[in-house]
């Protein structure tokens, strides 16, 4: 799994944060998604795939 993210398209919802922190973080000025983790193991994949999902803005894209 690679897990790419568009900072440009994040609104801050901080969805991303709340399904996967182990994958995900924040930047503490503006809220806009940091990903820690690009290729994240099978132990993250549901989790990752969740918060993609719950994205508002669309801006986690993942490949298999």
């Amino acid at each position: 799994m690679k897990v790419t993210v568009d900072q440009d398209k994040c609104v801050s919802s901080g969805m991303c944060v709340m399904n996967a922190a182990e994958v995900f973080d924040q930047r503490d000025d503006d809220g806009v998604v940091v990903l820690l983790v690009p290729e994240p193991g099978p132990e993250y994949a549901a989790e990752t795939r969740k918060a993609a999902a719950a994205c508002p803005a669309l801006a986690i894209q993942i490949e298999e």
